[in-house]
């Protein structure tokens, strides 16, 4: 169960280059990328770097999160802060670069929430504490859960590696 504020709610179509801009693909270390988050949105960015947002915290979206181009760094820049996003639904290259990278998300058709609302993510849904209204997950599939689960696409590999019989 994950428990935590909606710190920023977004529409539909957010970009890739609204969450990470283009000006920055120089910068691809996922250490180095979280500095550049949203960082057009500049009162959101400077509480992100401050640490004024907890891990934990969720963004809230609408459909096509993640849209645009194919840069991981996306990814990679919220996954640095430790925030799930929950949308309505995610671009396909952007759903694909955030299981790679282990970046928590949920697909969630219906959500309703605002700025400030605390939410559950628990068995199957999320609970809206603050309106006491409930909405139905779309799951993932269990292989690309587990990528998630074990922190990206290097970690998972790494541990079946390791837990392969030696012969």
């Amino acid at each position: 169960m994950a428990t935590g504020k909606v710190v920023r709610k977004l529409g539909d179509d957010i970009s890739t280059d609204i969450i990470y801009p283009g000006r920055f693909m120089a910068t691809v270390l996922p250490t180095e990328t979280p500095q550049y988050a949203f960082v057009d949105d500049a009162g959101f960015n400077r509480k992100l770097k401050a640490k004024e947002i907890p891990p934990g915290s969720f963004i809230v979206a609408g459909g096509n999160f993640g849209c645009g181009s194919s840069r991981e760094q996306a990814a990679s820049c919220i996954k640095g802060y430790e925030i799930t996003v929950i949308a309505r639904n995610f671009a396909r290259i952007f759903l694909q670069n955030s299981i790679n990278v282990g970046l928590a998300m949920v697909i969630c058709p219906n959500i309703e929430a605002e700025e400030g609302d605390e939410l559950d993510v628990t068995g199957g849904k999320v609970v809206n504490r603050t309106s006491g209204k409930s909405f139905a997950i779309e799951s993932l599939p269990q292989a690309r859960q587990a990528i998630i689960d074990a922190g990206g696409l290097i970690p998972y590999a790494r541990r079946l590696l390791l837990e392969r019989p030696v012969r």
